[in-house]
């Protein structure tokens, strides 16, 4: 799962980093509120799963940030992490299109719990195991069970599942797929995301996992 972090504070900024990615996330780090916004803008930025945003920052004050975003249609899951304790600062926040609101320090593992809370809301889960037809997706153990029968899958063609899985039923490109798998490198190859995409048709069924020549892949339930 890949982050955008909002934080203007050095050590705290990278103490979060850190953590984040002790718990399996990537993330990319940034101070300033223009900074945020060029990277939620960048054609050639990795898609973020989710944005964690401090309030206090240099350039702008975060709650803008954030209202901007959700009037230009950002639809990315969006935690404000905050030392505005205040009630009506919670309030404003939720109200402004927060995901959720949380007061600094947190505890990592909560921070954990929460990120994984709003995205899977996002796309439609109520579970940390994700139920696509008879398909179920475990996050948190990185498995996958077939009609209750566990699918030996390597990490890549897991990370291609969920992704798939997040617009199941819709098509998701090539090239979506090809940033998405390697947020912080260059973009995988198209031969090799054919290469696993094809070893988990086989695993799955092929039937299940549609093909659009040229396009992209579909999962269907």
């Amino acid at each position: 799962m890949h982050l955008l972090l909002v934080e203007d504070d050095m050590e705290l900024g990278a103490e979060t980093q850190r953590a984040l990615a002790v718990r399996g996330f990537t993330s990319v780090w940034v101070r300033l509120a223009c900074d945020a916004q060029a990277q939620c803008t960048a054609p050639d930025a990795a898609p973020f799963d989710c944005i964690l945003l401090d309030l206090g920052l240099p350039d702008n004050d975060g709650m803008a940030l954030l209202q901007a975003w959700r009037s230009r249609g950002l639809r990315v899951p969006l935690i404000v992490l905050t030392a505005r304790d205040a009630l009506s600062a919670r309030v404003a926040g939720l109200n402004s299109g927060a995901d959720d609101y949380v007061i600094k320090p947190v505890a990592p593992d909560e921070l954990a719990s929460r990120i994984h809370a709003v995205t899977r809301r996002a796309v439609g889960q109520t579970h940390t195991q994700w139920i696509v037809g008879a398909l179920q997706i475990d996050q948190s153990r990185r498995e996958a069970r077939l009609s209750g029968q566990t699918v030996p899958l390597s990490p890549r063609e897991f990370d291609i599942l969920v992704e798939l899985a997040k617009r199941a039923g819709q098509v998701v490109t090539k090239h979506h797929l090809a940033r998405a798998l390697a947020p912080l490198g260059e973009p995988l190859q198209f031969n090799t995301l054919e290469f696993h995409v094809h070893n988990l048709r086989r695993k799955l069924d092929t039937a299940r996992i549609e093909t659009l020549r040229g396009i992209g892949y579909a999962l269907h339930p």
